[in-house]
């Protein structure tokens, strides 16, 4: 198992967005803007991912994440700040 370099609480949210294929904006660190359908975090070389349904499909690295805010109508939560 990989290491969680987000605290646990934060990633807990993201699981949830996987969970009901939230449709999600993201803002990284670097102040790009992400947007897409969150699909499943994986691991990829010992690092943490989340994978979103947009075209083409994007791989985020859960250590860029700076915001996520759930753009899905009636979601469990609307925004996590990183």
């Amino acid at each position: 198992m990989s290491e969680c370099r987000i605290a646990c609480d934060l990633h807990d949210y993201i699981e949830i967005a996987c969970l009901y294929g939230y449709q999600v904006r993201l803002t990284l660190n670097d102040k790009r803007i992400v947007e897409g359908r969150a699909l499943n975090i994986v691991t990829e070389e010992k690092r943490e991912v989340l994978l979103l349904d947009h075209n083409p499909a994007e791989k985020i690295t859960l250590d860029q994440l700076a915001k996520l805010q759930v753009l899905t109508p009636n979601a469990r939560f609307t925004e996590v700040i990183f």
